[in-house]
């Protein structure tokens, strides 16, 4: 291989791959501090600022070259992409999802815990009257199910769903839940 396929084909595919490696791992080392989880954060922080290096190296020895820039930008932005989908793939973590509903809510506390979900329910007052609020602590995997039964038995109904960093686990019969 000669000189220039290498400097204006095969660098610049490797600056854009590595960048793609590097920020992906930066996007995990995120999630991963956010929760709690220390050495596997620091792990991918080696590698992540190690890749970085390698890269920056080469784009500092041919900063010349308009092409490098674009494979490193572009590196970049797909390892955005690839690191939150990689991030979503997992479904780290749990989910707190609560429900207001100003309905009848027995069918849909019924089903959610014939499904093994733990709920709590509680009466409320809201602009308009008296709301049913309901709560459930989810793995991060099973929100889907509970939208499905929430659209199924309620599709009004307003609803939140937003990260959990620290859950108390109840070691009753709920499977996925803890509430």
């Amino acid at each position: 291989m000669d000189h220039s396929t290498f400097n204006y084909i095969v660098l610049p595919l490797l600056i854009f791959a590595a960048r793609v490696v590097d920020v992906s791992l930066g996007t995990m080392r995120i999630v991963f501090v956010s929760r709690d989880f220390r050495a596997l954060a620091a792990i991918l922080g080696f590698f992540e600022v190690l890749i970085w290096l390698v890269v920056i190296t080469q784009i500092m020895r041919n900063i010349s070259s308009p092409i490098h820039y674009v494979a490193y930008a572009s590196g970049y932005a797909m390892g955005n992409y690839a690191g939150i989908s990689i991030e979503r793939k997992l479904s780290m973590g749990v989910r707190a999802v609560r429900i207001v509903t100003s309905r009848d809510a027995s069918d849909l506390v019924a089903a959610l815990r014939d499904e093994g979900f733990g709920v709590t329910s509680i009466n409320g007052e809201g602009l308009n009257g008296p709301v049913k609020l309901i709560f459930t602590i989810v793995r991060r995997n099973l929100v889907p199910e509970v939208i499905k039964l929430i659209e199924r038995f309620n599709p009004k109904a307003f609803y939140t769903i937003e990260d959990v960093k620290f859950v108390q686990e109840d070691h009753g019969k709920g499977k996925d839940s803890v509430l």
